[in-house]
């Protein structure tokens, strides 16, 4: 059994956290966008955390569910219908066999996770399901899921007793993503946050700066006023993050993404706190924002307060699944 792709989005690509441990051999983790997202999505179903889902941009793929199954969506909200009534995201939904999955129209958000109560059938890589685009592996086939595609499920879950002839049902629990500041981004200072003369050091820490066209899972280009180093310097090529804020040539910021590469040779300015990736990750083109500095204990606080709030939504929604399929 499993799940089809009748009609293909913009890119969707399965992605769990990533690989860890194979950067000194020129491969980044990759892994989803929008962790907490990810996260909650499996945890609303009871799963571990770090099980694979389906990131989708709109316009998103038009999916088709060969046997019945719980799903649930987080993240962008892309006014998702399933056999055209609409659903909300944030809250585990009972399809049917046969019932279709579609968006119609881009809310808010910029990518979409998409979990299932089946386990999906497919090969790791470097001990990760997620697809590494530009190696061509991972994921289905290592590539952006097709129109005609189909994921195979590991085993089935019978519940077409649970809706006889409904094509699906909305189940009672549900949860909330945390509000997160959306135009304040909190980052650490880099490790060439030094090289920056006075004038710079003000322009990053009291001006905006805006999310260009230049934007994907590798890298945003933003746009500012130009910035500048006290005095020309060559960096050797050096590791880089999810969140690391480099500063190019042009005098122009770049913020990495989950597809960044391993190492860069641009000044690294700042690194923006875990906590606030998901801000960026359901951030668009046009995005304005400002940074501000905090310190490694404050980010570590903010990033504990998520992961605990996603341990209590897995513990109480594994009991509710578990005691719905009793």
């Amino acid at each position: 059994m499993s799940l089809i792709i009748i009609k293909a989005g913009l890119l969707d690509t399965i992605q769990d956290e990533g690989r860890f441990g194979f950067q000194a051999s020129g491969i980044n983790p990759g892994g989803v966008m929008d962790i907490f997202s990810a996260r909650l999505a499996n945890c609303l179903l009871g799963k571990p955390m770090n099980a694979p889902v389906l990131e989708m941009h709109f316009p998103a793929p038009v999916i088709s569910f060969d046997e019945a199954t719980i799903i649930c969506l987080t993240g962008a909200n892309f006014t998702a219908v399933n056999n055209d009534q609409e659903i909300q995201i944030n809250r585990p939904l009972l399809v049917n066999k046969g019932t279709v999955l579609r968006f119609e129209k881009a809310q808010y958000g910029s990518r979409s996770y998409l979990s299932i109560l089946n386990n999906f059938r497919l090969p790791q890589w470097l001990n990760s399901y997620s697809t590494n685009l530009k190696a061509g592996v991972g994921g289905l086939h290592g590539c952006a899921l097709k129109s005609g595609d189909s994921i195979p499920f590991e085993k089935t879950v019978y519940l077409d007793n649970y809706l006889k002839a409904e094509p699906y049902k909305v189940l009672s629990w549900w949860a909330q993503s945390p509000e997160l500041p959306v135009n304040k981004i909190e980052v650490i200072k880099g490790s060439e946050w030094n090289w920056l003369d006075k004038k710079s050091k003000q322009i990053f820490l009291e001006t905006s700066f805006t999310i260009t066209k230049v934007a994907d899972r590798m890298g945003y280009r933003l746009s500012g006023n130009a910035m500048t180093l006290q005095e020309s310097k060559q960096l050797v090529s050096s590791s880089v993050n999810f969140g690391t804020i480099q500063l190019l040539p042009s005098g122009q910021l770049i913020l990495l993404m989950a597809d960044h590469a391993t190492t860069g040779g641009y000044p690294r300015v700042a690194n923006v706190i875990s906590a606030h990736l998901p801000v960026l990750a359901q951030s668009n083109a046009g995005n304005v924002f400002s940074f501000v500095f905090t310190d490694v204990e404050k980010a570590e606080q903010k990033l504990l307060e998520q992961y605990n709030y996603l341990q209590l939504v897995q513990h109480a929604a594994g009991f509710k699944i578990e005691k719905f399929l009793q």
